[in-house]
């Protein structure tokens, strides 16, 4: 199976929010930079940020640890720092397994 690998820019979210919703390029691009601040200065202040049916962005505390060089063997250091972590709901996960229907609607739903 050949999988081809894409991958999605901002200009790429600005011009389906332009194709799909009808404002105009201005506004698509101001209205995605908008959404992107808003969960890049939820998550600077440490807030978790859950989209249904997407997922869940967190930011996580590390600890000061000791590293391992792979290539020395030297022990270094790793100060503490603040990871940002995605976890994709179980719809997310189905769609990406293929396992989802259409209601109907024009809404997908996940198989039974």
């Amino acid at each position: 199976m050949t999988e081809t690998s894409k991958t999605v820019t901002r200009v790429d979210l600005c011009e389906a929010v332009y194709q799909k919703v009808g404002l105009s390029r201005t506004e698509s691009s101001a209205f995605v930079e908008l959404v992107l601040k808003e969960i890049t200065d939820c998550l600077e202040r440490g807030e978790t940020v859950k989209l249904s049916s997407f997922g869940s962005f967190m930011v996580r505390k590390k600890g000061q640890r000791i590293g391992r060089n792979p290539k020395t063997g030297t022990e270094v250091p790793i100060s503490p720092r603040r990871v940002m972590v995605f976890k994709p709901s179980a719809i997310l996960k189905q769609r990406i397994n293929g396992q989802h229907r259409a209601n109907g609607d024009g809404n997908e739903q996940p198989e039974a």
